[in-house]
């Protein structure tokens, strides 16, 4: 009897952690950018552009625009208000698929990361846009670092909660029942 009371209780435990723990953990997502995600394009963009659902702060080397050959665009410095990033860029290399790391930080701390994808129908020009004297990377043809591309979505952190409560309450019933002894 207690101990279908208990697993009663622990079912309504993760139940209620489940609808109430996902949104209230939630990290803001991207909501547009300028490029579009596999927008082609028959010039190159002076800036990108990215809106998140929240406002975010910028960790240094907020943004790399990488070709599929390795032309790495200069970035000059980036502007945030609120939700949207600007980044002004000057294209190196020619036409093909380019993708554009970034990485800011959430309202709650937490780095937040994604990839890009757009396509240059023409080669790029350094004259049709002008990232100013801060631009931080080298115009030199580069192999992208692949430690500093985060392919990967990753587990919520809600999730990692829930796992941890289960085993927890796992763990006292089977403390229960040991504690309990066989049935006569």
């Amino acid at each position: 009897m207690i101990l279908r009371r208990a697993s009663g209780a622990v079912l309504v435990a993760l139940a209620g952690l489940v609808v109430f723990a996902g949104p209230a953990s939630a990290h803001t997502e991207l909501v547009s950018s300028s490029p579009a995600e596999g927008a082609s394009l028959a010039t190159a963009p002076a800036q990108i552009q990215l809106t998140f659902g929240e406002p975010v702060t910028l960790p240094p080397d907020p943004l790399r625009v990488v070709g599929r050959d390795g032309a790495r665009w200069q970035i000059g410095t980036p502007s945030v208000a609120g939700g949207v990033v600007t980044v002004p860029v000057t294209p190196v290399g020619g036409a093909q698929a380019y993708s554009a790391t970034w990485k800011v930080i959430a309202k709650d701390g937490d780095n937040v990361t994604g990839i890009l994808h757009f396509t240059l129908t023409a080669p790029a020009t350094a004259t049709t846009t002008a990232a100013g004297p801060t631009a931080t990377t080298s115009a030199t043809p580069a192999v992208a670092d692949p430690a500093a591309v985060d392919t990967t979505t990753g587990i919520p952190g809600w999730v990692w909660v829930l796992v941890a409560v289960a085993a927890v309450l796992a763990a006292g019933v089977v403390l229960v029942r040991v504690l309990k002894g066989p049935k006569r």
